[in-house]
């Protein structure tokens, strides 16, 4: 049954990060794409390693696959908020039909 489970969880892991690499190509500028591509990392690969966990239980494999997920679920979404932030800073344009910049509202509060 664990087996099970941990197969329904790598295979939406999977689905998560084929959207995500879809999402890259796509997407028409930096931001969403590094939106897609947090998503990707946070949703699909530690979709991927809680099934890991689930199959293989507390093993030495199993506890490391989770100390991966719970890695990337506190790293992922702070790099991608300073990527996200540094780019803006640099001057990197939005899409032309992006409908707010909060950053830039941000700057003019301060």
């Amino acid at each position: 049954m664990s087996e099970t489970i941990g197969l329904v969880f790598i295979i939406t892991g999977l689905a998560f990060d084929f959207l995500g690499c879809l999402g890259l190509v796509r997407l028409p500028d930096l931001y969403n794409r590094l939106q897609a591509s947090t998503k990707c990392v946070t949703f699909g690969t530690c979709g991927i390693m809680v099934g890991i966990f689930i199959m293989n239980g507390f093993t030495g494999m199993g506890i490391k696959a989770l100390l991966c997920a719970v890695f990337l679920l506190l790293t992922a979404p702070v790099s991608a908020h300073a990527i996200a932030r540094a780019a803006h800073i640099a001057g990197f344009k939005l899409w032309e039909k992006s409908v707010c910049d909060k950053y830039q509202e941000d700057k003019g509060k301060g």
